[in-house]
């Protein structure tokens, strides 16, 4: 189905039993991804999210870098988890690989871009259609995030991180950005607009994630959260 379609077909008129039968199986649908995600996902341990562009190739250094910060994640007993993808995705699950930790892939059919990498335990590998029940997975089995350089989803599981933190719907675990000249302009536009001139955020609000640069610096940030409560993850 083309874009016009998609758009021409929100303005036709459905009939009742046809909206019943397409929404009816769409439930089910989501349901089931539901069902899959929390029986799979329930059973990995702790795990940090990372998020990141699929289209970073092989030999840009925020591959290396995310591949090394997922490998030192699983040194210190973290899981990692990622959008199943390429780019960053595949170097998250790869540096995992390498570190011998669980290695979780949530991957979502795409019209381009995305199939499944090479580096996935098979048995914690979940295919999705829908983002909605996608993104839930990443936040409700992560206890902490890594966000890489990326676009458009990147920026949108960033937000859906802050978001839920910020409103309290989940525990402030901690959020990391990754790479400063990367972030650093939209960091002061959330400083300079949305906070000082917009009062849309809380200063506070300013707290809820961290800046870095290094592999070392985004796995101490998860670390150094987790030793004031004592709590030393597992293989």
């Amino acid at each position: 189905m083309t874009n016009d379609d998609k758009i021409i077909r929100a303005f036709v008129d459905k009939n009742w039993n046809e909206i019943k039968t397409n929404n009816s199986w769409q439930i089910f649908k989501i349901m089931s991804e539901f069902v899959e995600g929390f029986e799979k996902l329930s059973k990995i341990g702790p795990c940090v999210s990372i998020f990141g562009s699929a289209r970073t190739k092989e030999d840009h250094p925020y591959y290396s870098l995310t591949e090394n910060i997922a490998y030192k994640l699983t040194q210190t007993g973290f899981g990692v988890i990622s959008g199943g993808g390429p780019g960053i995705m595949e170097a998250a699950n790869k540096g995992a690989r390498k570190g011998g930790g669980k290695s979780v892939g949530l991957n979502i059919d795409l019209p381009f871009e995305q199939t499944e990498n090479p580096y996935i335990d098979r048995d914690k590998f979940i295919n999705f259609d829908y983002f909605f029940v996608r993104k839930l997975m990443f936040v409700k089995y992560a206890q902490g995030f890594i966000v890489m350089p990326g676009g458009f989803g990147t920026l949108d599981e960033f937000f859906e991180a802050m978001t839920l933190i910020q409103t309290q719907k989940i525990g402030a675990f901690p959020v990391v950005l990754v790479g400063k000249n990367y972030w650093s302009g939209l960091l002061d536009w959330i400083t300079d607009v949305m906070l000082k001139e917009e009062k849309n955020i809380s200063e506070k609000d300013l707290d809820l994630f961290k800046l870095v640069d290094t592999a070392d610096e985004a796995v101490a940030e998860i670390e150094s959260f987790y030793s004031k409560y004592l709590l030393k993850p597992n293989f």
